[in-house]
């Protein structure tokens, strides 16, 4: 019988009861007495040379407070990079300035130059029409190949080239590489990108500053993933506001996908305009806004090399990427293309020789940051191309290529230094063949073909590292931040729990999963537990919600924290029953003594901590209140087998994705309907990748693809009804869940499927067709079938 309650039931999200009653509070809902209104100014131009800014006349207009320009943030700090990467020659990245308005220059179109605050957004808006703009266009670097050459031109005149890192890993395995690849049986070569995508989360970003002059305290409500995380950046090294006078707040937040973890020159505005005039600013993002200053995703360009011995075993790989940064640093864009990406290019198999090259370009693009999956997408992406691939040259069957190289014992050190502590990729890869119905293919392709349509099926498996820690080793690689969780457990006398995290839910259902944690532990109804987050004056530090961590990473902080309340109510109980802490037992909610009839509920000894009448104070004190830390020993490892089917139009190109089955491994899982959920907004996510959006530019740095009307976003025709499963659990060794993470698993494991299918369809039916890049639109693919 499935549970109903506790650690593995399908309990229903309490949160949506607030939602779909309208009843969420996000920040746009926040409106303070006497606020005003901020419209950016932003470049029509990629990159440009500001001569003036004459603002005179839209100072002058109706409800104008004060119009800003970068001149007024010439004694302020830039927004910060949180990763310092080290190049393949021991040197530290080139990092340049990123004011909060541009000073000197433009360099991507949506860069902002001017900011009116005025009594009504409207006010704003028309007043920042007559701001004059004195700009002189410069040549666009959009190439990354180009942008590298001698003669091109700078993004940042300061540095010494567009170059921002060539990073190698591992250095010291380079030659060996090479000189398993020069003396392989068979190598394939495979030149592929991974495009730019824009992460549209449903609720635009919103910043609404605020300050108190009373007390000189500054509060920003914002649509964060890490309220935590802003105050410290924008505090410390924008503003110069003690962490102690400035207050973050992110309420509900409607979806982020990555781009709400960065801090954005938006929040360190408003709070420093509510400084500067004593009022309420706030800014809530157009969607055009959104397109062209929310940070973007992915940009790779790759050629991958996979050597083979003859009986099809790998030996070594080697990868060159070209990785886009755009114009400015982002809080966490050096990390993706290397310790996110490069760390898992062994994927599921015991390659025993990898190499991983990447140049990070700057260019007159918007920022390029972590989005759902952040470098695991791209390096399965290359890896699960170049396999099928090298299976084909080789004709060895996709899947027994893929068996054959498996890790099959643990814990695994990879050649690109990360150890796998547990897994079963064979287990996955069974259950995957089995809920796909691998067998009836040849069937369902007669099908199809009766219909004029050309069947394909495409097969990939993953594997991810959720929870980047510890905090020392990220520190040694460059992050500049602490990468632990926190939690504080607060027991009220009565009996109820509030659970304090640094964690912040923007979906993924905390309020829910966490409560199911630490009412089994104590033996109570998950009712009693309340969760808060979001909001730094009431939380303890913590490093916010991405990299699939909050159960791992938070919910172990929790798990530490509840122990501590445990540990602590037994010895309460312990005075109440006299008898030794030792001898007591919690189960149920009711302490007890072994091989007795004492005991005493949960409810008893949480009103005796509070009212401490039975146990002498000089031993224990009053109240049940703990907080802990988390910092993991290791990444986590999720990893899973994909298979896709779908039906290709041979005379469009059109590409229909009819069946695909999922196979995770996510360790013990909590909430088994959270999980399928967080599950099939991943696959939706990575099959709009596969089949439909594209982040375009044209030579001079325009966004031709700005809004939905040329970005195409999935919708519920676009992908089938999923097979999935996450039986196959190999528990996490070493945090206290055993748990590994599941919210980025669907976005990386399935663009590869998708795209082997399509290959797979075409190659059927007589077309020479290797590769074809994302997104796979109809022209794309009727292109390639047509030569």
């Amino acid at each position: 019988m499935p549970k109903d309650h506790g650690i593995g039931a399908s309990t229903k999200r309490r949160e949506d009861v607030r939602f779909l009653t309208g009843k969420g509070r996000y920040t746009d809902d926040i409106n303070i007495r006497g606020q005003a209104y901020v419209h950016f100014l932003r470049s029509d131009v990629a990159h440009g040379k500001i001569n003036a800014v004459g603002t005179s006349e839209a100072e002058t207009a109706p409800g104008v407070l004060r119009v800003f320009t970068g001149k007024d943030f010439e004694g302020v700090g830039g927004i910060p990079c949180g990763w310092q990467i080290t190049d393949r020659q021991g040197n530290p990245m080139q990092e340049p300035a990123h004011p909060v308005l541009a000073q000197g220059k433009v360099r991507h179109v949506g860069d902002p130059i001017a900011a009116v605050v005025a009594e009504t957004y409207e006010q704003a808006r028309d007043a920042a029409e007559k701001i004059n703009l004195d700009i002189t266009e410069l040549p666009a670097v959009m190439n990354m190949k180009a942008a590298l050459e001698d003669g091109a031109p700078k993004v940042h005149d300061d540095l010494t080239s567009n170059l921002c890192y060539d990073w190698g890993f591992i250095e010291d395995n380079r030659e060996a590489v090479d000189q398993a690849i020069k003396s392989a049986h068979h190598v394939t070569t495979l030149e592929l990108v991974n495009q730019r995508l824009v992460a549209n989360p449903m609720e635009p970003r919103v910043a609404i500053g605020d300050y108190a002059s009373y007390s000189d305290e500054s509060t920003l409500y914002t649509t964060s993933q890490n309220p935590h995380v802003i105050r410290l950046l924008m505090g410390a090294f924008v503003l110069g506001i003690p962490e102690h006078k400035l207050r973050v707040v992110a309420p509900d937040v409607g979806g982020g996908f990555g781009s709400k973890i960065f801090h954005y020159a938006e929040e360190a505005f408003c709070t420093f305009a509510a400084k500067q005039l004593k009022c309420p600013v706030k800014w809530t993002s157009s969607r055009s806004e959104a397109f062209m200053t929310d940070a973007h995703g992915r940009d790779h360009v790759t050629r991958i090399e996979l050597a083979l011995d003859a009986e099809g075993n790998f030996q070594a790989i080697r990868t060159e990427t070209y990785a886009n940064m755009g114009a400015y640093l982002s809080t966490f864009s050096t990390s993706v293309p290397t310790y996110l990406h490069g760390t898992l290019m062994a994927g599921n198999y015991k390659t025993p020789n990898i190499y991983v090259n990447v140049k990070a370009v700057f260019s007159n693009t918007v920022p390029v940051d972590a989005y759902r999956g952040a470098g695991r997408p791209e390096a399965t992406f290359q890896l699960e191309r170049v396999i099928d691939k090298a299976a084909r040259e080789m004709g060895i069957d996709p899947v027994e290529i893929r068996r054959k190289n498996f890790v099959t014992e643990f814990p695994y050190a990879t050649p690109v230094a990360v150890e796998y502590d547990t897994g079963d990729y064979n287990a996955t890869m069974d259950k995957a063949l089995e809920i796909a119905d691998w067998d009836g293919f040849d069937a369902r392709a007669a099908e199809s073909a009766k219909k004029g349509l050309w069947r394909g099926r495409g097969i990939n498996t993953y594997i991810e590292a959720c929870g980047i820690a510890p905090s020392a080793l990220v520190g040694q690689l460059g992050a500049r931040a602490g990468l632990y969780e926190s939690a504080t457990v607060r027991v009220n006398a009565t009996g109820g729990l509030v659970v304090m995290t640094g964690s912040h839910s923007h979906g993924q259902g905390h309020e829910t999963a966490f409560p199911q944690v630490i009412a089994e532990m104590i033996g109570i109804d998950e009712s009693m537990v309340e969760i808060v987050h979001g909001d730094t004056a009431n939380t303890p530090m913590g490093m916010g919600t991405y990299g699939s961590r909050s159960l791992a990473v938070g919910g172990s902080a929790m798990v530490r924290a509840t122990e501590k309340i445990i540990a602590k109510a037994k010895k309460i109980a312990a005075h109440l029953m006299e008898a030794a802490p030792e001898d007591v037992e919690l189960k149920d909610g009711q302490f007890s003594i072994a091989g007795t009839d004492k005991s005493v509920a949960w409810g008893d000894v949480c009103l005796a901590a509070y009212v401490p009448h039975n146990y002498p104070l000089e031993e224990l004190e009053p109240g049940l209140e703990e907080t802990a830390f988390y910092d993991p020993a290791n990444f986590t490892y999720p990893a899973g087998a994909y298979i896709c089917e779908v039906e290709v139009d041979p005379d469009t190109g059109k590409v229909r994705i009819d069946r695909f089955a999922a196979a995770d491994d996510f360790g013990n899982v909590v909430n088994p309907m959270i999980v399928e959920g967080q599950v099939h907004g991943g696959l939706a996510q990575g099959i709009g990748q596969a089949l439909l959006e594209g982040c375009a530019y044209d030579d001079s740095g325009q966004l031709i693809s700005g809004s939905y009307m040329d970005y195409a976003m999935p919708r519920a025709d676009d992908v089938p009804s999923y097979s999935v499963d996450h039986s196959c659990q190999t528990p996490c060794t070493h945090n206290p869940l055993g748990v590994k993470g599941c919210g980025e698993a669907g976005a990386i494991g399935s663009p590869p499927a998708v795209v082997n299918a399509v290959v797979d369809a075409l190659q059927r039916n007589g077309k020479d067709v290797t590769h074809i890049d994302m997104p796979l639109s109809p022209s794309r693919v009727w292109a390639a079938m047509n030569g």
